[in-house]
């Protein structure tokens, strides 16, 4: 069999020093390992991998720590703001991030986003939201949208009897604490591309001490949805974007100032 030699100045896609050689656990298709690359390569290109600390939660992402390399703890259920908060106060040199699912930020962990960012902590947070809680068997979320079927909403969510999704970049921008607050979607490479920018800004926002930055990712949960990896994409342009309007929902004059 004939050896093919790579010529490393051809390569154009590779594995960036900041994910580790892991094999993945999520489903196929699913778009949590694309943010994690995303994540990976911001931290590499700023020379932040030896001091970045992260936090991983409960769901899905729970093993966010297996791929990321960098040094990561786990905090309890919702509780990775709190934890974040806590770690930043003690090494305020370090840069502090969590990675969050909807399920775990929006229900229980509500009330640590909300009061983190009303303090303004200087932590940055990635946001998945799927609308639909991915690990324990795709239940009805803060974020499902009206008439959406879940496990648990088997007609589609009813909002007379269940209420509305919860749109935290919104609720989030309203805090005066609050210096980067965005969405972005991972449904196509150009989407991509501006998600990846986004991250940076919140990691510089950190980096330069000007208060609590969030970017929220609508993400794909094919298994959960039961569609296939190529048509939840499709699905989520179509139905996600349109609850949840990818943009910028507050960009501090201070953040807006940076050279990036």
């Amino acid at each position: 069999m004939a050896t093919t030699i790579v010529n490393p100045e051809n390569l154009v896609y590779s594995r960036p020093k900041g994910l580790t050689d892991m094999p993945s656990h999520y489903c196929p298709g699913c778009t949590h390992g694309t943010a994690h690359r995303l994540v990976a390569e911001v931290l590499e290109e700023m020379n932040l991998l030896d001091k970045a600390i992260g936090i991983a939660p409960v769901g899905c992402s729970v093993f966010a720590y297996n791929y990321i390399n960098t040094d990561f703890v786990q905090a309890a259920h919702g509780r990775a703001p709190a934890m974040a908060t806590g770690i930043k106060r003690v090494l305020p040199d370090r840069v502090v991030f969590t990675y969050q699912g909807d399920g775990d930020l929006v229900s229980i962990g509500m009330a640590e986003t909300v009061h983190a960012a009303a303090r303004g902590e200087n932590i940055t947070i990635i946001f998945i939201n799927n609308a639909i809680y991915g690990m324990t068997g795709g239940q009805m979320a803060p974020t499902t949208m009206p008439g959406m079927k879940t496990s648990s909403s088997v007609n589609g969510r009813d909002v007379e009897t269940q209420g509305y999704p919860i749109r935290m970049a919104e609720l989030l921008a309203t805090l005066d604490g609050a210096g980067y607050v965005v969405r972005r979607s991972l449904h196509d490479p150009a989407s991509i591309r501006k998600a990846k920018k986004a991250i940076r800004i919140a990691f510089e926002t950190q980096v330069h001490g000007l208060g609590f930055s969030i970017v929220e990712l609508l993400s794909t949960c094919n298994t959960g949805w039961g569609l296939t990896p190529v048509d939840s994409l499709s699905w989520l342009e179509e139905h996600m974007i349109p609850v949840f309007p990818v943009g910028d929902y507050k960009v501090s004059p201070e953040v807006a100032a940076l050279k990036i």
